[in-house]
């Protein structure tokens, strides 16, 4: 028996998954964050080497002898050629590592080194042809077609892009509040809302909080339902703040099918992040808007999560996976 592994490396935490030769996930772990640029590389070394071992032992419940012949990292932030040989030097020292209750048959051509939005696809749809539109603390739209052209449309950042995502959607709703409070703009419930919800006496504290705590982006964008919320009780300036919102997700995911997909393809379209299990149905607007537009696509949730994408990839080393 053969087996490969699957890992979604990402700013927040790693999962790895072991799965057998026909799909079957026989050990899962998760741990910390593994983004070397941001913890460096012996720290993703490490940290990579106790997903596997806890995900090994898992799996040696199930068989006796664990022989690797195949592995695919999605990692969050690795696009450069540099990036790609910083982390096949990690994989060979952990094929290396005596800690490892595994045994590595892994030819080069078996090492899948790619990007952690198209492990997500392939996680959300079950092959590698669709697009997956990922909305959560940032975001990014990434599609690959039956030919293996990609689009990639975002996922530049808090400050450059992440249009659609928690973070903008967090940030224009404490600069409606701010803006009403100040009389510079209609009322909205935004005020009282973010005050309650942070237990600030006025909402000019939002100074207090957002810059002398020194809030991240991803503290900042768990305010977003904050502002969900309100849109989905009917204040007008919330239900604005998401339609601009849904409004640059749908523009973004055409743009990727127009440069990838012909009227006449079928293809799916994964949605992923915090942003699409709000109440102001933001997700049944996208998927409204997109079927309307491009009738051969579906808008599905995802089917497994971003590591079994990966271990989907590192399985059709051993066996192309076909779409249905």
């Amino acid at each position: 028996m053969s087996y490969v592994l699957g890992i979604d490396g990402g700013g927040s935490k790693t999962v790895c998954i072991l799965m057998d030769e026909t799909g079957k996930v026989l050990g899962r772990a998760e741990a910390g964050a593994s983004n070397y640029q941001t913890i460096g590389t012996e720290a993703t070394l490490k940290l990579m080497e106790s997903v596997i071992y806890a995900a090994a032992l898992e799996a040696l419940k199930f068989t006796d002898n664990i022989n690797i012949e195949s592995i695919c990292l999605g990692l969050a932030g690795v696009g450069r050629p540099e990036d790609i040989e910083v982390i096949k030097s990690i994989v060979q020292k952990l094929q290396n590592s005596s800690l490892l209750p595994i045994t590595w048959k892994l030819p080069a051509s078996n090492i899948v080194i790619c990007n952690d939005a198209l492990i997500a696809l392939v996680g959300g749809v079950g092959y590698p042809v669709g697009i997956v539109v990922a909305a959560g603390t940032g975001s990014i739209v990434f599609g690959r077609n039956h030919h293996g052209d990609t689009k990639r449309v975002g996922g530049w950042g808090y400050i450059l892009g992440d249009e659609g995502s928690a973070y903008k959607i967090a940030v224009a709703g404490m600069q409606a509040a701010l803006k009403a409070y100040d009389g510079r703009e209609m009322p909205t419930t935004l005020v009282e809302e973010f005050k309650q919800h942070l237990g600030l006496i006025t909402i000019e504290n939002l100074i207090e909080v957002i810059y002398r705590r020194a809030w991240g982006v991803k503290e900042i964008a768990a305010l977003a339902p904050i502002v969900d919320n309100a849109a989905a009780c009917g204040d007008e300036v919330a239900h604005r703040i998401i339609h601009d919102a849904v409004k640059e997700l749908i523009k973004a995911t055409s743009t990727v099918i127009e440069a990838i997909f012909s009227n006449s393809e079928r293809f799916k379209v994964v949605t992923t992040g915090s942003v699409w299990q709000g109440k102001s149905r933001i997700r049944e607007t996208f998927a409204t808007s997109i079927f309307t537009l491009f009738p051969s696509a579906k808008v599905i949730f995802p089917e497994n999560e971003p590591a079994y994408g990966a271990g989907l990839l590192a399985l059709q080393k051993l066996a192309p996976v076909q779409p249905d």
